[in-house]
């Protein structure tokens, strides 16, 4: 599987999109609409689910889950460091689930046996950024890079921003503050900073960034060792392991703002 993703500035504008990958036979357990939940946002009932659904998806999807309440067409949870998101379909439970949302036993068990490949951990971290700046988000997965072509070309026609895209605004968002940190350290940030950055975005995988540390060390340790294979020679150790540290950080202050709040 792969995964396909469009950010947009206008939820109306990604739920059509939805519409339209459904119109054109995508299944309904392949494609999700996340979106800011909060104050003052409409609705996901715009979206419905797919008629064929297979049995139990249903309850699932309507279910009440992490305090919040069912939607039409879809569920809400409050996400670590997000707040409240809206979503559609099991991919969406899926995706709140592996961003570390609790989803309640209903929810839990309806994507129990749901096929999760090309679920894209190391990109939930952007989407989380977008949620934040008011921004919807379509995830659609493709049997293969054939398969993804007319979903990016449908995406983008509607109006959709690439993930690349999103994740290089959320590097800029970031970038000032963490060039200033990195050179208190005696470093030379332009030197460092593609290491630094890799480390950082490591930190933030869903599989990990809610671990402590001693649970991660040994996954982080592997993505050094695979990043030195790539740059024999090259001094990378340093940066990477900052950068790592660093993203920890960062996802636990955004946590305590969400509880803050």
């Amino acid at each position: 599987m792969q995964a396909v993703t469009g950010v947009f500035v206008s939820q109306t504008k990604a739920e059509q999109a939805v519409r339209k990958l459904q119109a054109g036979g995508l299944q309904a357990d392949k494609v999700t609409l996340l979106s800011p939940g909060g104050k003052g946002r409409k609705k996901l009932e715009s979206v419905p689910m797919d008629s064929t659904e297979q049995p139990g998806m249903g309850a699932g999807i309507g279910a009440v889950v992490g305090g919040a309440a069912g939607l039409a067409g879809g569920l809400a949870a409050v996400v670590p460091g997000v707040g409240p998101v809206a979503a559609i379909g099991l991919l969406g439970a899926a995706i709140l689930g592996a961003a570390g949302a609790s989803l309640g036993a209903v929810a839990g068990g309806s994507i129990e046996n749901f096929m999760t490949e090309g679920l894209p951990e190391d990109e939930i971290f952007v989407y989380e950024d977008a949620l934040r700046k008011g921004r919807s988000v379509v995830i659609a997965l493709a049997e293969d890079a054939a398969a993804a072509r007319p979903i990016r070309e449908l995406l983008k026609s509607e109006g959709a921003e690439e993930i690349d895209a999103a994740r290089k605004e959320w590097w800029i968002g970031l970038r000032s503050a963490e060039r200033e940190h990195y050179l208190n350290s005696g470093r030379n940030f332009d030197d460092d900073e593609k290491f630094y950055r890799l480390g950082f975005e490591a930190a933030l995988h869903a599989r990990t960034r809610c671990e402590e540390f001693d649970q991660v060390s040994a996954e982080m340790a592997s993505d050094l060792e695979e990043l030195e294979r790539q740059y024999p020679g090259v001094e990378v150790a340093d940066p990477f392991t900052r950068g790592f540290q660093r993203g920890r950080e960062y996802y636990q202050h955004l946590c305590k703002e969400e509880k803050a709040a």
